[in-house]
């Protein structure tokens, strides 16, 4: 059995799809590569070698952290919700987006928000042997 193709009815079939590819093609072009520093600091460093952790931590609403130390110091992004942070006597409040710096010392962390919070810790410090 021979197939006919009539071009107008293939050309009219093929518009839609071509259209919606054309407007995909469209939005990826328009989208654009992003970077942001969200924090830049000096450290020096403990030991030559350490260990480095990155940890999620989620808060539940009107939670407060016993006063308390990490192994090591370093950036901790807020992810979601707001929290209260006292790290060696200073205190700030941080939302979503923010980026602040633990400096390892007794300190405690308070979900201040209406919600749940959540943290990205990224901890640094000296190695431990065989680790």
């Amino acid at each position: 059995m021979k197939y006919i193709i009539h071009m107008p009815l293939l050309i009219s079939a093929l518009a839609p799809l071509l259209f919606i590819i054309s407007n995909v093609n469209a939005d990826e072009s328009s989208a654009k590569f992003s970077r942001e520093s969200l924090m830049k600091k000096h450290v020096s460093l403990p030991a030559k070698e350490i260990d480095t952790k990155v940890i999620r931590v989620t808060f539940p609403k009107g939670y407060k952290t016993p006063l308390h130390t990490h192994e090591g110091p370093g950036p901790r992004y807020v992810v979601r919700g707001k929290l209260k942070v006292e790290d060696s006597g200073q205190v700030g409040i941080y939302g979503q987006g923010d980026v602040f710096w633990e400096t390892g010392a007794v300190m405690t962390v308070e979900n201040v928000g209406k919600g749940e919070a959540e943290i990205i810790i990224f901890e640094m410090a000296p190695a431990k042997s065989g680790s």
